[in-house]
């Protein structure tokens, strides 16, 4: 599946997408990769996003998940 947001990692680890006109920060070891249709993740700071139709869409924005440590 092609995506059709633009996705890219940078050297510290953290995944970007575009979403629309904006650079959204997606996670790091949560975003599943390689990103599928249906999957779903929520990043630090508690957006949730989903892959629907072959593009990253932002389900809700929330707080973030409480740290394991």
């Amino acid at each position: 599946m092609e995506l059709k947001n633009k996705v890219w990692m940078t050297g510290n680890l953290d995944w970007f997408a575009y979403i629309g006109d904006d650079a959204v920060f997606l996670g790091r070891r949560e975003v599943p990769m390689p990103l599928e249709e249906g999957d779903r993740w929520v990043n630090e700071v508690g957006f949730v996003f989903e892959v629907r139709d072959a593009e990253i869409v932002v389900v809700e924005k929330g707080d973030p998940p409480e740290r394991a440590w």
